[in-house]
């Protein structure tokens, strides 16, 4: 009898537990925390700048406690001097990418970053925390969030920048918010804003898995004007005045384009319904750039706009990782005695937590190159290494501007994802 009763009661425990719900901790509002994270390759540090209280919030309502991939940091929210997580997510951030470039051993900078989590009803301690290559935590943080402190500021509440929607969801409290925001165009060319991000959302979902769950997903065009067209080119000197101050030659890279005014960012999408960010650049000249769970930053008037607009989504998504490597940018991004966190390339250490049940068993291991480009195998080159890091197909949207479609393998990985946003 007491075995029974003991085996109800854990049962009644179970059930309490697994019953709590998204209202049981969370008012439906955003909570936005702006942090700096600042240092240099010995030592890290990260401070918190403001907090927010944002109407509505558009992130998971179910899986809390569930992260979509590991990323290269995290951030936990546990309810008040207890060890119990009410919400988990995942990001990475320039920062972090900063850290692998020499010029961090020798400086120090700082970095903006944003991040959103659901409104709290009690008091909660939120932690962040950056973890390196290796997939150990450098640095972390942790600060008490009351949620009638008044010092926490109210934004998108008197004032939303004008936006149209463009896709709607068969679901709204199950889809995914992804936001267009206009960078480098002018009030007179938001016409052409709004053009360009239907030709985004067109590249899209002519992709899979996305065209056959567009249902799933909400996606607006925010109307955000710049004082002067275009985007910063320090290269050639030419530094504009735009809506987040987006600019090319990051990290000295020419190519690589992004913004780090993440502050001004998320205060152009305040009150409306975003999670996922996708920038638009009011430019000719090829660049983009992709961060996950921070944004995806896009040239829109050079022929390959949208093949690179897909490409960097897969980024700032699905936490995709770059298939491609050259001979001449050798980086060390990825030790090969670690298996990356990403889910489309491998070092081979753990292959079985990657697309080994996808490999036929007669295929060899790496597998040698092929002309056919959705062969899945092991096939050497990736993650910006020619030698000891593996993709999963010939070719992939994440290895080329060429190939018209996701690999099988990515493909999985963002269906995956967007039924753990969605289901």
């Amino acid at each position: 009898m007491k075995k029974i009763i003991a085996t109800v009661l854990l049962l009644y425990v179970f059930q309490c537990v697994s019953a709590q719900t998204f209202d049981d901790f969370f008012e439906d509002r955003t909570l936005r925390i702006d942090y700096t994270f600042s240092g240099n390759r010995q030592q890290q540090y990260i401070a918190v700048d403001q907090l927010h209280s944002i109407p509505k919030w558009y992130g998971k309502r179910q899986r809390l406690t569930e992260l979509p991939v590991e990323g290269n940091g995290q951030i936990t929210v546990k309810r008040h001097n207890t060890d119990k997580v009410i919400y988990r997510n995942s990001f990475s951030s320039l920062f972090q990418e900063w850290l692998s470039y020499d010029d961090s051993k020798f400086g120090t900078q700082s970095f903006e970053n944003v991040f959103l989590v659901p409104f709290p009803k009690d008091t909660v301690d939120i932690t962040i925390d950056l973890r390196n290559n290796r997939r150990e935590i450098t640095t972390t943080l942790t600060h008490t969030v009351i949620p009638n402190d008044i010092l926490i500021r109210h934004s998108g509440e008197r004032f939303v920048t004008p936006y149209e929607t463009l896709v709607t969801p068969a679901d709204t409290n199950k889809c995914i918010h992804i936001a267009y925001i206009a960078e480098g165009y002018t009030e007179d060319e938001m016409p052409v804003f709004i053009e360009d991000a239907k030709i985004a959302n067109e590249a899209l979902f002519a992709h899979e898995p996305f065209k056959s769950l567009k249902d799933k997903f909400s996606i607006i065009a925010v109307k955000s004007p710049s004082k002067e067209s275009g985007t910063s080119e320090p290269a050639k000197g030419i530094w504009k005045n735009t809506a987040v101050h987006s600019h090319f030659d990051t990290f000295h890279t020419d190519r690589y384009l992004t913004t780090l005014h993440l502050k001004e960012l998320h205060d152009w999408l305040a009150g409306t319904p975003y999670e996922h960010i996708i920038v638009l650049v009011n430019t000719e000249k090829y660049g983009g750039g992709g961060i996950l769970n921070s944004y995806n930053l896009s040239m829109t008037h050079h022929r390959l706009y949208r093949p690179v607009v897909v490409h960097e989504f897969g980024h700032s998504f699905a936490g995709l990782g770059d298939e491609y490597a050259y001979e001449s940018e050798d980086l060390p991004m990825y030790p090969h005695d670690i298996e990356p966190w990403e889910p489309n390339i491998t070092t081979l250490v753990d292959f079985q937590s990657k697309w080994k049940d996808m490999v036929d068993k007669n295929t060899k291991i790496p597998t040698p190159p092929t002309d056919d480009n959705y062969k899945i195998g092991v096939f050497e080159g990736a993650g910006y290494n020619m030698k000891g890091i593996y993709r999963g197909c010939m070719d992939c949207r994440m290895r080329s501007n060429e190939l018209p479609e996701f690999c099988p393998v990515c493909r999985r990985a963002i269906t995956n994802l967007i039924d753990f946003y969605t289901k």
